[in-house]
């Protein structure tokens, strides 16, 4: 398949061609595709993430497919909250926050009802699952 890097550029090719919509294994699964700014390099960096809206704010998952450590766009965003979310054929800046308990479970559980392969990330690792909601700002 190539490097995570060629995966990631795939699917963000595919994602803004169709309209936000990709194929594959997240056919009809809603995707965004998060800016962040590298915590280290300062660069800016794009990652599709599955994504599922709560209420008015978005919601995202630091699950890394259940390995042992958090994907590095959940340093990025931790170190500047500060974001842009790409989501259908929508731009907009974001303020990212990690939550916290009651509300983390609640929506991990949420994410994981809609897409099983999250409850498997979950009994993959020991650690503790960041859930990050992504607030619009106007």
């Amino acid at each position: 398949m190539g490097s995570p890097k060629d995966w990631n550029k795939m699917i963000i090719e595919e994602f803004r061609a169709n309209e936000g919509k990709v194929g594959g294994r997240f056919a009809g699964q809603p995707l965004a595709l998060l800016h962040t700014v590298g915590a280290k390099s300062g660069q800016p960096r794009i990652n599709p993430v599955a994504c599922m809206q709560d209420d008015d704010r978005y919601v995202i998952v630091a699950s890394k497919a259940g390995a042992p450590v958090n994907p590095d766009w959940y340093y990025n965003l931790v170190a500047h909250p500060q974001v842009t979310v790409e989501y259908g054929t929508e731009t907009f800046q974001a303020q990212a926050t990690v939550a916290t308990e009651p509300e983390r479970t609640r929506l991990y559980n949420q994410m994981a009802a809609d897409r099983p392969t999250f409850a498997e990330y979950e009994q993959k690792t020991t650690r503790k699952i960041p859930v990050i909601i992504l607030t619009r700002v106007e």
